[in-house]
């Protein structure tokens, strides 16, 4: 059940970043992303309010159990990472092509394997060293086309964005890991929901203050952004409920969704040599299958 969750979650975060693109183009980031976890927000406050006025019971999948404040601090630490993580993101998305953000955040699960390795002392077998060095061929590859399409990293600030945001967002991966075994997964996901909704306001009004700030257009997309992101954390924090589940593989296959943005940026927007990448975004897909094989 939990991997039928997980390709679930996969199709949501797909969508959810092409969402994300049509909301950005010409648009302010901090006012999106505000809007979007905001939205976020009032999506999910109605299960807490229902779960404490006792409509909801503890049996049922959408309950909100009680997490005390030591548990509300480790969700707003959490909410610090991700919510860094996405401002980053929403900005190298907004000015790169999707074919080449999309792929490069597919490699998180890689990183977040990484981290385990180091952090928590883990051991990679055969399988797993070889989708890593399979990965770091195709993530090579891209920065080949990059420099191609005048994208370079000693040079280009999106490109840092990207990559920043792909190391944070697989330290939150990790995160999670330790958070599943001890608090409530729609806790975690009502409540970092909100505080990233009362985090972004100060941000927003600071950069707000720039004269060359962006004005606020207000899409129907950023709606699409909150519904899909929602739709893939909870079917993803449930699947890591399940006492079999495996988080590497978990994440592996969340990530399988980048092909629905990589499709959209070259059918769709036109993105520059498509082909190439379609060829490196082989190597990544092929590198996470060898992670999830040597994990299972």
């Amino acid at each position: 059940m939990w991997i039928i969750l997980a390709i679930l979650s996969a199709v949501c975060l797909g969508c959810y970043d092409v969402s994300k693109k049509l909301s950005l183009q010409g648009n302010s980031v901090a006012g999106v992303l505000l809007l979007s976890v905001a939205c976020s927000s009032l999506i999910l406050m109605p299960f807490l309010f229902l779960s404490r006025w006792g409509v909801l019971q503890p049996d049922l999948v959408f309950y909100v159990a009680q997490v005390g404040w030591h548990e509300h601090g480790l969700i707003l630490l959490k909410s610090v990472i991700v919510l860094s993580s996405w401002f980053l993101g929403y900005i190298a998305i907004k000015n790169l092509p999707l074919t080449i953000v999309s792929p490069v955040n597919a490699t998180r699960p890689m990183w977040t394997l990484l981290g385990a390795l180091l952090l928590f002392g883990e051991q990679l077998n055969g399988y797993q060293w070889a989708g890593v060095i399979v990965i770091l061929v195709g993530f090579f590859a891209f920065s080949l086309i990059g420099k191609k399409e005048g994208y370079r990293l000693r040079d280009n600030r999106y490109i840092w964005c990207m990559l920043l945001a792909m190391f944070l967002g697989a330290a939150s991966g990790l995160y999670d890991k330790y958070l599943m075994r001890h608090i409530d997964h729609n806790a975690v996901q009502v409540f970092y929901t909100f505080y990233q909704a009362l985090l972004m306001i100060p941000v927003f009004m600071l950069i707000n203050k720039r004269k060359d700030s962006k004005p606020t257009q207000w899409r129907w997309w950023i709606v699409g952004i909150s519904v899909l992101l929602v739709m893939s954390d909870f079917f993803y924090l449930l699947a890591l409920t399940y006492p079999d589940s495996l988080i590497a593989v978990i994440s592996t296959t969340r990530r399988c969704g980048v092909v629905i943005p990589f499709l959209y940026g070259a059918i769709v927007l036109h993105d520059k040599n498509a082909l190439p990448k379609a060829v490196c975004l082989g190597f990544v897909l092929l590198g996470m299958v060898l992670l999830m094989i040597g994990t299972i």
